[in-house]
């Protein structure tokens, strides 16, 4: 049954913590990856999945697991983050992501793990789980994104989104020519895989200031302060972000991840769904949630699409303790 948060007081996430290991695996000629271990070394493990694609890990993503009980692994997706090289598409699938993260699950001699994941991580999480779940202890998801094209034309084609921010949006859809506003992601991509830098980073903050402006309940100023002058993250968030979306995030069916749930079912799982979240809207996690009745499913109601609004914050870390110990 779906339970609507509404609460006065909040979680606080844990205390910072330094990785007692650091590394780089190779997975290709082309690709290494950036990934990091913290908390306890013999601890139950947990996977942390970040979002984007191209988001990167912060020190902070480690704070939603108490970590004298949690094993807490942390890595940069490719082209993400300190993995490199940074924003390369060569190579770059979700496909190839699954297997980077099989790659590093032996690396690290975990055996199964708890996965975590966020937006994009959502859906990388979701990937994963069904590609591999006798490796799956449990699930925790956090506005869920399964690329489906309703979704994509709601957030980046002037199909809803934009009527709620049209300030930002007008920001965002004038970069491009009249004639190509038909198909605005396509239009993005070709300038964001322009041999022109200039075209390549004013197109990247573009893309990166409207969905930083979009993923609160509150707009962060921060978040769209560091879209808007970071420029290597700002290619990095954006140009892989428009290659998977132009791409239907290389999955084999537009609604493969809820299609295929029932490969999942029993694995145990939370779904924490920001009422207000206006970069992944709450029908897909709706959706998921009828086909997965047996997931618990928590609506937060005044929040938007961030880990780190107080309520959907809450649920998270009360997600994570509920399985610290299986």
């Amino acid at each position: 049954m779906a339970q609507q948060t509404e609460q006065s007081e909040h979680r606080s996430l844990y205390p910072p913590t330094e990785p007692y290991e650091t590394g780089f695996l190779k997975v290709t000629d082309i690709h290494t990856l950036y990934y990091e271990q913290s908390g306890n070394a013999a601890g139950n493990p947990v996977l942390f999945v970040h979002g984007g694609p191209g988001g990167g890990t912060s020190p902070k993503d480690r704070c939603f697991f108490d970590p004298a009980v949690y094993r807490i692994i942390l890595f940069d997706q490719r082209g993400s983050g300190k993995s490199t090289p940074a924003a390369e598409l060569k190579e770059n699938t979700t496909w190839n992501l699954v297997e980077d993260i099989e790659t590093l699950r032996k690396q690290l001699g975990v055996e199964k793990w708890v996965v975590f994941g966020g937006s994009w991580g959502s859906t990388l999480a979701l990937t994963y789980a069904e590609s591999h779940p006798s490796r799956v202890k449990a699930l925790v998801l956090r506005g869920v994104f399964t690329l489906r094209r309703r979704e994509l034309e709601w957030f980046y084609e002037g199909k809803g989104a934009d009527m709620l921010f049209p300030d930002y949006w007008e920001d965002y859809i004038n970069f491009i020519p009249v004639v190509e506003r038909g198909a605005v992601m396509d239009a993005y991509y070709r300038r964001l895989t322009s041999e022109d830098e200039q075209t390549r980073i004013e197109a990247a903050k573009r893309w990166s200031t409207w969905e930083m402006a979009t993923s609160h309940l509150y707009i962060n100023e921060e978040k769209v302060k560091k879209a808007e002058e970071e420029a290597v993250w700002a290619q990095q968030f954006a140009r892989i972000e428009c290659h998977y979306f132009v791409h239907g995030g290389f999955l084999k069916s537009p609604n493969q991840l809820i299609d295929d749930v029932d490969k999942i079912r029993h694995i145990p799982a939370t779904i924490v769904q920001g009422r207000y979240d206006i970069v992944c809207p709450m029908d897909t996690a709706w959706q998921l949630h009828k086909r997965w009745p047996e997931a618990e499913f928590h609506i937060t109601a005044d929040a938007g699409h961030n880990a780190q609004e107080p309520a959907t914050r809450s649920r998270l870390l009360d997600a994570t303790d509920k399985y610290k110990h299986l």
